[in-house]
């Protein structure tokens, strides 16, 4: 056991601590967030995204070097959802977080970009949260700060992947 982890597929500790038994399970909630849009292309780690559309990225799950992959592929701003709380930055490329419950949001509202809690609790839907996410985009891509940069988060979070297990 390294830093009290087990490679048995499992998600990390704070995901089983929110409920998840597998890592099948958290696979299904990444390709369930991905939308309804056709997949158009799978690249390596760190290559550059050139077709149009939903591209995935052969990257691990530990979210400095999936990012890091993403960045250096192209991306010009990380929508990161959460939803334990990860205080996550990315110095290279602004990141967005986005709350994916509004418990996480109510505790840590200062340290989160956007609450889309609402769509679990019945209150707003998946269309409106997508584009208040679309107008967030555009804002940080004409140079509105996210709340990482307006914190300093992200300067140590530039992980290249050392391939293979990552702990």
């Amino acid at each position: 056991m390294r830093q009290n982890a087990e490679m048995n597929n499992n998600p990390s500790a704070g995901n089983k601590a929110g409920g998840l038994t597998t890592i099948l399970e958290k696979s299904l909630g990444a390709v369930a967030k991905s939308g309804s849009t056709n997949l158009v292309d799978v690249v390596e780690y760190g290559a550059s995204v050139t077709a149009k559309g939903l591209t995935f990225m052969d990257t691990p799950g530990y979210d400095p070097v999936s990012a890091t992959g993403q960045v250096a592929g192209g991306a010009n701003v990380i929508c990161f959802t959460t939803g334990r709380g990860s205080a996550y930055g990315c110095a290279p490329s602004p990141s967005l977080k986005l709350a994916t419950n509004s418990g996480l949001w109510q505790r840590q509202e200062e340290d989160m970009d956007l609450n889309c809690g609402g769509i679990a609790d019945g209150i707003t839907d998946v269309e409106t949260v997508g584009e208040q996410i679309f107008h967030m985009i555009i804002a940080v891509a004409s140079g509105t700060r996210t709340k990482s940069e307006v914190h300093g988060y992200g300067q140590n979070e530039f992980v290249p992947w050392q391939i293979g297990a990552v702990m």
